[in-house]
């Protein structure tokens, strides 16, 4: 959204284009201000910050192999206490998956309800 924002302010300014998406500019100011200083950021937004560094490091380590649960359990053998369910939102929002085993199970098959 910020992005978005960036892209279309020189055409319509940031107050409108906020209104519309119904944010207050306060939030986008707040964003670009910490983007410029980021000791200006929340100590959690720090704290994500390093844990994605982690997170994205133990991932890598892997192959892409681990899920949120071994990335936890890797993190947590290295003396890192971090809480799984954050683990869990920081690989959500970072787009860090792992593996998925096994076949699809079809319990419907489309070509024995033509006949």
């Amino acid at each position: 959204m910020i992005a978005f924002i960036e892209e279309l302010r020189s055409v319509f300014g940031v107050g409108p284009i906020c209104r519309v998406l119904g944010i207050a500019p306060s939030t986008f100011d707040a964003h670009k201000a910490v983007e410029h200083d980021p000791d200006l950021a929340s100590s959690r937004g720090m704290r994500d910050k390093l844990d994605e560094a982690a997170i994205k490091r133990v991932h890598d380590a892997s192959g892409g192999r681990y899920g949120p649960r071994k990335v936890w359990h890797a993190l947590r053998r290295e003396g890192r206490d971090i809480a799984r369910c954050t683990v869990e939102l920081l690989m959500r929002t970072t787009g860090l998956k792992g593996v998925v085993r096994g076949k699809k199970v079809i319990t419907t098959s489309p070509i024995l309800m033509t006949r």
